[in-house]
């Protein structure tokens, strides 16, 4: 029997679950519209009012390790539901199809690489692979526009890249509504791709082009989840601290085969894998003295060397499973 301090409790706890400004029973995953809900390209200052921002700053105010064990509450209910909409995302698509961009946040879109970011994903997106990555900006954002641009000419992609190049990082102004401009100038309804960001890191907007915006609290998890759902593979572009994580984090399960199989670590671009972050020649020695096994490893520069390694484990799982 629930005593009278036992239901003030409860009351307090649904009280406190009705005012934070979030849905703590978030409907399936975000959309850009949903995400940025309140915010007008034609007024920058809109962009501190839209529904991310809102939730950012209670965030903050909160804590971002809070000890409120109602705000906490509320926060694994929404990361929860976050899941459920994760979960039917993927029963609607070939797991081994799905493909994680890692990289950099701080990728300019100015930068070459950017470029061959967006074109490769493009292509990946046209072949029927979809894309996931942290749904930040850089890299992640470069995914993202070539998925979204899908379907496209080549001279409207150039167009869409001279858009964005008016504001290359995420700190101007002009980076949001550039993307929204791209996204208005050429609107599409057939390709998909998943962006996996994470309030934590809420001062990096999280980039629209994601047509599935999983934006979760707890980054852990969300880490967790960016490289489990990679069944069909992940290209490491050039990044930092996060991304040299999310490489030996991704090893660890290819190592132990955690899923049943091994799926391709792709390195984009030689240089920086061996020489200015020599993650590449460590992983190979490593495999070599037995530290490591079951890596399925390449580096290359030749965006077709990644279509190719990407359709090969493709067709090989195909094959496993046919003969099961």
């Amino acid at each position: 029997m629930i005593t009278s301090r036992g239901l003030r409790e409860v009351e307090d706890v649904v009280a406190h679950l009705r005012s934070v400004p979030f849905d703590v029973t978030v409907g399936g995953l975000y959309s850009a519209a949903l995400l940025y809900d309140g915010y007008h390209p034609e007024s920058p200052q809109s962009y501190g009012e839209c529904y991310d921002q809102r939730v950012y700053r209670h965030f903050l105010a909160e804590g971002k390790q809070t000890g409120n064990m109602k705000e906490q509450l509320a926060r694994t209910l929404h990361d929860y539901h976050i899941h459920v909409g994760i979960r039917d995302f993927m029963v609607c698509h070939d797991k081994y199809r799905c493909i994680g961009i890692m990289g950099g946040h701080a990728l300019l879109r100015t930068d070459d690489m950017f470029r061959k970011v967006a074109r490769l994903c493009k292509r990946l997106t046209e072949k029927g692979y979809y894309i996931i990555s942290g749904g930040g900006p850089g890299a992640m954002e470069a995914a993202h526009l070539g998925a979204w641009m899908a379907g496209r000419t080549e001279d409207e992609m150039g167009d869409a890249l001279a858009i964005l190049q008016s504001a290359p990082s995420f700190k101007e102004e002009g980076w949001l509504s550039t993307a929204f401009r791209v996204m208005h100038q050429y609107p599409q309804q057939n390709y998909v791709s998943l962006g996996i960001p994470t309030w934590l890191y809420g001062h990096e907007p999280s980039t629209p082009f994601a047509t599935h915006i999983a934006k979760f609290f707890e980054n852990s998890i969300r880490e967790d989840s960016i490289l489990t759902l990679a069944f069909g593979g992940i290209v490491y572009t050039p990044g930092s601290a996060g991304t040299m994580q999310e490489i030996f984090q991704e090893a660890v399960q290819n190592h132990y085969l955690s899923f049943g199989f091994s799926s391709p670590m792709i390195f984009l671009d030689k240089r920086f894998w061996t020489e200015e972050m020599p993650v590449f020649p460590l992983l190979k020695e490593l495999e070599c003295r037995g530290k490591y096994r079951n890596l399925r490893l390449l580096l290359t520069d030749d965006v077709e060397e990644v279509l190719e390694e990407l359709d090969g484990f493709r067709i090989d799982m195909s094959q496993k499973i046919k003969e099961k």
